[in-house]
């Protein structure tokens, strides 16, 4: 009698034991290379970069012609010019500096608006990403494209195709099932 008990014990309570974590992978960045918006928006974050970049190099350029003007008419100017001009050359660059970190230093311009076109792609990836977890009963998802460094993934445990299908970019043509 006492085995019968411990068994239907066990079949009881230890069936909420039994259930193994399902996990999967994605690549986000073959998902994002198939979403026409992100290519939109990193195109339209490298044309602002290209502008900043050139209107910085145009800044140093003026300062440089500036730098060398003085280097030229040195002998002629007093100590009182030279120092003046020295002071406004460091003023313009000093200017140039707190522009370049205004556009491109930690939370500059530059990260702001890349974070304002692509963080709602990324939350679209996210919540679809979620979608999936749901539906196919995972515990855990990996990135594959990320700092995670994965040595060997077997196929059957990539849902990026199943993201890409709750997107609506994936191939209507594929029917992989897990």
């Amino acid at each position: 009698m006492r085995p019968y008990i411990i068994t239907v014990f066990f079949l009881i309570f230890g069936l909420n034991f039994v259930h193994a974590q399902r996990f999967g992978y994605i690549d986000t960045d073959f998902i994002l290379g198939k979403m026409p918006e992100y290519k939109k928006a990193q195109d339209e974050i490298n044309q602002l970069s290209e502008a900043w970049e050139k209107e910085i190099k145009e800044s140093q350029k003026k300062i440089d012609g500036m730098y060398s003007a003085l280097q030229a008419e040195q002998v002629l100017l007093t100590e009182a010019m030279r120092k003046e001009r020295t002071e406004a050359i460091q003023k313009k660059e000093t200017e140039l500096k707190d522009y370049q970190k205004k556009v491109f230093g930690f939370n500059g311009l530059f990260f702001l608006k890349k974070q304002e076109l692509i963080k709602p792609i990324q939350d679209k990836v996210w919540d679809a990403v979620e979608k999936v977890c749901k539906e196919n009963n995972l515990a855990i998802m990996f990135d594959k494209s990320a700092e995670l460094v994965m040595i060997y993934t077997d196929p059957r445990h990539d849902y990026t195709d199943f993201v890409l299908d709750q997107l609506g970019y994936g191939d209507p043509n594929d029917k992989i099932k897990n």
